[in-house]
């Protein structure tokens, strides 16, 4: 059985987490695997968003502690932190979006690789955390950076020092996920909002996303500036056209506009 699953569904890459008897951890082919998917889904332009998730009723458990005996299953540990990071993409710049569809646990190496994801929706009962606090394992999958970036230094220290689970409403509450849904309706909420995205003017959304991401070394008028070098192009190459289409009714009201 494959440890990493890929498939095209339209202009959506489903990737899919597939070790559901290890609640999907990760040891080192699977990492290499699951670089490879998503260096798959960079480099095909017909794919426009991606959704990872994971089989049999879990995202992932984090890191395979039970490969670290062995040499040719033991995740990947570079001292100088190099391109391939133990979980596989996590070192990634991604660009194009990802979201991450979440049921049961996500918690240390699978909660970094759902930090990954510019969105993540879970199922009301996930549970998120660093666990791997437990066990004296790090977080060098984007952990440390990630998460302060995306809930605050406050929330992300109350994570990272303690360990605790994180039920899916406080993980609402504090930004850690975007949607909460039913059980078992993590995959197709993802994907009904991945081809939403996948729906709209691409040039412009990516813009955008890119615009949003290279702000966070720059001062603020630095990012204003960036943001215009990157944003006034597309006002001609897609902006004029979705005018154009709004002049004549389509997408008021917050209707959607499919004419692209």
């Amino acid at each position: 059985m494959q440890d990493v699953l890929f498939e095209a569904r339209g202009p959506v890459a489903l990737i899919t987490l597939q070790r559901p008897a290890q609640r999907n951890a990760v040891h080192r082919p699977m990492a290499d695997a699951l670089r490879s998917a998503f260096e798959r889904f960079e480099a095909d332009d017909s794919l426009r968003v991606a959704v990872l998730h994971g089989a049999g009723g879990h995202f992932c458990a984090g890191a395979d502690l039970a490969a670290v005996a062995d040499p040719r299953l033991r995740n990947e540990l570079d001292p100088a932190g190099g391109p391939n990071a133990p979980m596989g993409p996590t070192r990634m710049a991604l660009t194009k979006p990802l979201i991450a569809a979440i049921e049961g646990y996500a918690v240390a190496g699978g909660l970094e690789l759902a930090l990954l994801a510019d969105l993540r929706v879970a199922a009301e009962d996930a549970q998120l955390g660093v666990f791997c606090r437990r066990w004296g394992v790090p977080l060098i999958d984007g952990g440390t950076v990630r998460l302060p970036r995306l809930i605050g230094m406050g929330h992300a220290l109350d994570l990272i020092l303690t360990g605790r689970a994180v039920g899916a409403a406080e993980a609402l509450s504090m930004g850690l996920v975007n949607r909460v849904v039913a059980h078992g309706g993590a995959l197709a909420a993802a994907e009904m909002l991945a081809r939403e995205l996948a729906a709209f003017p691409q040039r412009c959304m990516l813009a955008d996303r890119a615009s949003a991401y290279a702000q966070w070394n720059l001062s603020a008028p630095e990012a204003l500036c960036q943001e215009g070098r990157l944003g006034v192009p597309i006002v001609a190459a897609e902006g004029a056209a979705g005018a154009a289409r709004f002049t004549q009714g389509h997408g008021r009201h917050g209707a959607a506009d499919s004419g692209r």
